[in-house]
């Protein structure tokens, strides 16, 4: 059996057809990464209705009966972050909460004219949350999703850069956006906009690369460090970002530097102290170095990389009630198929997923391989022992009829 590592694809996120095409910018994914992606901005007309996906209901229904604590949702004002328990409170008899969110003192908030911001919907919303994690999947680099609810005629953030991509999504309302151009071309994590205040009002001023308009049904796609500030117009405005958390060259030199560090405390030399009496590194420098390049040479950063990517975003929902009753009712006839969302990766015997890893014989492995396809099989196709095994792992679910 070949051990070259097999991976997962969901359907929905081939070239041409997946959400990047059908619901945000009507481009091919090579055309949007040809012309686009870490590039240029892209404003996309009336490319979907996505009332589907969250609406002034969902709003309502989040704030006011979800029981949601900060860091879910925060509020903004005039280009400041406003304190957190201007807008929370304990939840009351029963559940020793302090920090739930407090419908009426946040209603006096947006009433006097804050923003609403929602965050994590992926995690809190389930229509979100499936299209986050399909969009994801698509691109290759791990996706959130923010919701941002303004009040007519006001602005929630002063100009001000990010250090992931965005997809904007206007859901109801207007909402006007500026943009310019970038002060620091493509920022890394740790090189937020704070860092340049100066710079980037001296830029908000000049010449705006974008003065635009969004709609319901508008998108608009940012790369990292473009300059932008949106202000709603005669109406409430809600919008979702959806942040695109790149992995870097700087990233993958991250990882492969640590994987060699890694290595080279197994190198007695490189353990060893420095002489007595040391003023400086300048004698050392040169077996340190010649030591570094060669484990930088040898080292493979793919494991890490890889576990590194699983962690950065959940599986597909998993109900425990329903899985306990697909194992009661296991048989040969049940139907049952791939989580989605696990991130899988097979490599030799060995499944990588989101939620660990399974060793499998050599004979389980032509199943494991057709499990794979993501398709509903039946027990008795994959082997009724493997099937529990992983229902049990959480890696397959039932399928339904």
């Amino acid at each position: 059996m070949s051990s070259s590592p097999i991976e997962l694809q969901d359907a929905d996120a081939q070239p041409g057809d997946g959400v990047l095409h059908a619901r945000l910018t009507d481009l091919s994914r090579e055309e949007f990464a040809r012309d686009f992606w870490a590039r240029t901005p892209l404003l996309t007309r009336g490319a979907s209705d996505f009332t589907d996906l969250f609406s002034a209901d969902a709003v309502d229904e989040l704030v006011s009966r979800r029981g949601l604590r900060t860091p879910f949702l925060r509020m903004a004002k005039d280009g400041a972050t406003l304190a957190e328990s201007s807008f929370t409170a304990p939840a009351g008899v029963g559940a020793s909460i302090a920090d739930q969110v407090d419908d009426t003192a946040l209603w006096r908030g947006f009433a006097d004219g804050a923003t609403l911001v929602l965050q994590a919907l992926h995690r809190t919303w389930a229509p979100v949350a499936d299209f986050v994690s399909r969009l994801g999947t698509e691109l290759g680099h791990p996706v959130q999703a923010n919701a941002y609810v303004t009040p007519p005629q006001n602005r929630g953030f002063d100009d001000h850069y990010d250090v992931h991509d965005v997809f904007v999504l206007q859901i109801a309302g207007t909402k006007r956006w500026i943009i310019h151009e970038p002060v620091h071309q493509d920022p890394l994590r740790d090189q937020p906009w704070t860092d340049r205040r100066s710079e980037v009002a001296r830029a908000a001023q000049g010449e705006a690369h974008l003065d635009t308009v969004l709609a319901p049904g508008d998108v608009l796609y940012l790369p990292r460090g473009w300059l932008h500030a949106a202000e709603a117009q005669g109406a409430v405005s809600i919008h979702l970002t959806l942040g695109v958390h790149n992995w870097t060259r700087h990233a993958l030199a991250e990882q492969l530097a640590q994987k060699a560090l890694e290595s080279m405390r197994d190198d007695p030399r490189m353990r060893a102290s420095l002489p007595l009496g040391t003023d400086g590194p300048d004698a050392e420098l040169a077996l340190v170095r010649e030591h570094l390049v060669a484990a930088l040479t040898e080292a493979d950063p793919a494991p890490r990389f890889h576990r590194t990517r699983r962690g950065q975003a959940r599986p597909a929902p998993m109900g425990p009630l329903s899985q306990l009753a697909a194992l009661d009712a296991l048989s040969p006839a049940s139907r049952v198929r791939l989580r989605e969302a696990l991130e899988t990766r097979l490599e030799g015997g060995r499944l990588h997923t989101r939620v660990g890893w399974l060793d499998f014989p050599e004979q389980d492995l032509p199943s494991v391989i057709r499990m794979l396809d993501g398709e509903a099989h039946t027990a008795y196709d994959l082997g009724v022992d493997l099937v529990e095994r992983l229902l049990r792992a959480g890696v397959l679910v039932p399928a339904g009829p």
